[in-house]
């Protein structure tokens, strides 16, 4: 039973994880791109219709859920899921200290001002970063799956 319980968190962390990838190229290229110069009143909240529905809460704790199981393991699986595991806590780690409060004071401005265009630039630039942390993480989770049926040793 415990090994189908962390099988089944692994697949979800490696499921989550590719969405979450996916879904922030989405969103950088298609919605964030399209609000330079317009009212941040403007701006749809996908933190609020989206993000936390995907990565805020379920990401979040498949990521602590996943480093107990990673923790414990003790198939060779464990070296890729752990450093999975770790570059998502980073990732889960600049998202709530840098991403969502800045997010959420640019959308508290009432116009779109040189200051909100330029901390919108910099919010972009910054989450290239983000979307190569989710890669990473979801890279080394994937190794991680595909180690899943290799013996100890």
């Amino acid at each position: 039973m415990a090994i189908r319980f962390t099988s089944i968190l692994l697949w979800l962390f490696v499921i989550n994880l590719g969405v979450a990838f996916g879904a922030g190229l989405y969103e950088a290229r298609v919605v964030v791109a399209g609000w330079a110069g317009t009212s941040p009143q403007t701006w749809p909240n996908t933190g609020l219709i989206f993000w936390v529905y995907v990565t805020t809460v379920p990401l979040t704790l498949l990521t602590i859920a996943n480093g107990v199981a990673a923790w414990r393991d003790a198939t060779p699986r464990r070296h890729a899921w752990r450093a999975a595991v770790a570059i998502a806590v980073l990732e889960r780690l600049v998202t709530f200290g840098y991403f969502i409060p800045r997010m959420v004071s640019m959308m508290s401005e009432s116009s779109a001002g040189p200051e909100v265009n330029a901390a919108l630039a910099q919010w972009m630039w910054l989450n290239h970063g983000r979307h190569v942390l989710s890669l990473t993480a979801w890279g080394a989770a994937l190794r991680a799956l595909s180690l899943s049926h290799a013996r100890p040793g």
